[in-house]
């Protein structure tokens, strides 16, 4: 498909998206779903207008599923309600590190028994298909700074840290494969992928928006005052952080979602937002102090708040490219039963198990723990794995399996999560809450 199509394709898609909002916001499908369509029905399976080879393009599919995770890990955290207390944040660790472990090794057990992988690339897929998406599941992520929906918030944090934990079980499958090197035993691999690459993100990214929000607030504070571009700050901050977690060998994507809560936090901070009876700061204190500001020909507050509504618009295009490629990746004719019972068991045994186990202890409810056992949804992140593999050098053979496998995962969440989401988000959850 040549350029000119290209952009005919995409810029009808958007141009529907913008103006059918409201119909697709009333409708019992997302707006993922529309753009799977259109790439399915573009794509080899129906008209073979475009095609999109994901072993032969995986190098340029890396770098846009690395942007889009990016951006999207930056807008959920600065969405997240401060200051960091345990007791809040408890929920989404259990699931990010412990409910992550349990869903890795129950795929592997079950691509190493059943599908007959071997046994580096049975736990190099669980590492794929393990974390959530902070990119398609925005039907079930925090909607603004301010919303304290406990459901939103511990899926949305969840799918910002998992990123970053899933990457050390890929590294353990590669490493299984003689792929990359972990060392004796896998000693370096626990070393430097684990316990190095989440302490490191975590300074990485606590100084990096620490520093960034007080440098922000001091310029602005300054005479006379300094104008400051939001946007750029915030595209500039996820950036450098990636680049400097990268180069310590620490994990880039938990960095960036780290910096973006400590800037988050910070800027609160900073503007003294009082907190509320749940012992949260209150993010519309730091907006209406903007709005005054703003009156009176000032500058704005917050980097974060100021940057939202862009990343979030960025989100949306990345959302819609990608998933048209997916459905440009996909032909429903290579189909084949080990992708739909790899899917069945994610879905309904591995996921809600390791969630129950994670959360087990918890002051989380039973009905909470059974709405975040289903909505584990799939997909940018474990594309991004799997592009990440592929380049890394996995065998050929392996290579086509894995991709078949987890494409058609991919599209099957998309598919049964969202035609779940709003009946059971309107039904299950807010009524009866």
């Amino acid at each position: 498909m040549n350029t000119t199509v290209w952009f005919l394709l995409v810029g009808g898609l958007m141009l529907a998206r913008g103006l059918a909002a409201t119909t697709i916001s009333k409708s019992p499908f997302t707006s993922a779903i529309v753009y799977l369509g259109a790439g399915i029905l573009m794509g080899p399976t129906l008209l073979n207008i475009f095609g999109f080879d994901p072993k032969l393009q995986s190098a340029l599919l890396e770098v846009l599923t690395e942007i889009a995770l990016l951006i999207s890990l930056f807008s959920a955290g600065i969405k997240m309600p401060v200051p960091f207390k345990r007791e809040r944040w408890d929920a989404p660790l259990r699931l990010a590190w412990l409910s992550m472990s349990i869903t890795v090794g129950l795929v592997a057990l079950f691509g190493y028994y059943v599908l007959q992988l071997p046994a580096g690339a049975a736990v190099l897929l669980g590492g794929i298909l393990a974390p959530t998406d902070p990119v398609l599941a925005t039907d079930v992520q925090v909607r603004h700074a301010g919303d304290k929906d406990q459901l939103r918030f511990t899926l949305t944090c969840e799918a910002g840290m998992n990123d970053g934990s899933a990457f050390p079980f890929v590294m353990l499958g590669l490493g299984m494969l003689g792929v990359v090197n972990t060392g004796a035993h896998h000693v370096r691999w626990l070393l430097v992928d684990v316990l190095w690459a989440t302490a490191g993100a975590a300074l990485v990214g606590v100084a990096a928006g620490a520093l960034v929000a007080r440098l922000s607030w001091r310029l602005r504070a300054s005479e006379p005052k300094h104008e400051i571009m939001d946007d750029l700050v915030g595209l500039g901050m996820i950036a450098v952080v990636y680049a400097l977690a990268t180069l310590l060998k620490a994990s880039g994507f938990l960095a960036v979602f780290i910096a973006a809560v400590a800037l988050r936090q910070s800027e609160l901070v900073l503007a003294g937002a009082p907190k509320d009876r749940h012992g949260l700061m209150e993010p519309d204190t730091a907006k209406s102090e903007s709005a005054k500001n703003s009156e009176t020909h000032e500058a704005p507050l917050t980097v974060s708040t100021e940057a939202l509504v862009f990343k979030e618009h960025l989100e949306r295009l990345s959302e819609l490219t990608l998933v048209l490629l997916l459905g440009g990746m996909i032909s429903l004719k290579s189909m084949q039963w080990d992708a739909v019972w790899t899917a069945l068991f994610l879905f309904v045994f591995a996921r809600p198990l390791s969630v129950f186990a994670g959360l087990a202890g918890s002051n989380t409810s039973l009905r909470m723990r059974a709405m975040t056992g289903w909505f584990g949804v799939r997909g940018i992140g474990s594309i991004y794995y799997l592009m990440f593999a592929i380049e890394a050098g996995l065998p050929p053979e392996l290579a086509a399996r894995l991709t078949r496998i987890a494409l058609f995962v991919v599209m099957l969440s998309i598919l049964v999560h969202g035609f779940s989401v709003k009946p059971l988000m309107d039904t299950v959850w807010r009524r009866r809450r």
